[in-house]
């Protein structure tokens, strides 16, 4: 039987605003400093930036949701001037929980004396490279639920998505689904018993003919 995280640890809150806490999970460095090391194309170079683990989990997130945020630019340049941005900030909020690094997760060896884990942050940043190549879906909060330091031991993970109004959301889901399932095997030994994903909002494009009626 899965043993399952306590409810209230099963969650670490960061607030954006508290600096001394994310200093502390980004290796005296805050969210907004990372995204202007980014716009200077991480140059020149800060070791304590490229050589921290927890570092590098929130670059990526942060290029993964500009990336985003581009590809919808793109899409529809008069629309994304007039969107809601409530899920770039549900992902902006996630991305120090993504960088936290959590629990470890052991790893087989064929060497007695070597031990290999990947940080339950790690496995969090696959879920969502996972997710970066499907269309029209976005990931938002990946929860590993169970003990995931036991090898063998069965897990669930819980996934929160954004989907864009018009697709078929069940298939959307599936495809994710399936996506994950195979980033997992290839590169972790999680024994994972089911992966559910909740559709947390729809992307809907606002009603343009109003603002073009005024122009």
């Amino acid at each position: 039987m899965t043993e399952l995280t306590p409810a209230d640890q099963r969650f670490v809150a960061f607030d954006l605003n508290d600096t001394e806490r994310e200093q502390a999970s980004l290796n005296g460095h805050t969210i907004e400093q990372l995204s202007d090391y980014l716009d200077q194309g991480r140059q020149p170079a800060d070791p304590s930036i490229d050589n921290s683990p927890d570092c590098e989990i929130a670059l990526r997130g942060l290029e993964r949701l500009r990336r985003a945020q581009l590809s919808l630019l793109e899409r529809d340049l008069k629309r994304e001037s007039l969107r809601t941005d409530s899920w770039v900030a549900l992902i902006l909020d996630n991305i120090s929980l993504e960088a936290h690094a959590g629990r470890e997760i052991p790893l087989a060896h064929s060497s007695p004396t070597a031990r290999l884990v990947v940080t339950e942050g790690a496995v969090r940043g696959i879920l969502r490279e996972a997710g970066d190549r499907l269309e029209n879906i976005l990931v938002g909060r990946c929860v590993l639920v169970g003990d995931v330091r036991v090898p063998g031991e069965p897990i669930t993970i819980s996934v929160d998505v954004t989907v864009f109004r018009g697709e078929n959301i069940p298939g959307v889901a599936e495809h994710l689904r399936q996506a994950m399932y195979v980033a997992l095997g290839k590169y972790t030994e999680l024994v994972v018993a089911a992966i559910d994903i909740t559709v947390r909002d729809l992307y809907t494009a606002p009603d343009t003919s109003a603002h073009e009626q005024e122009q």
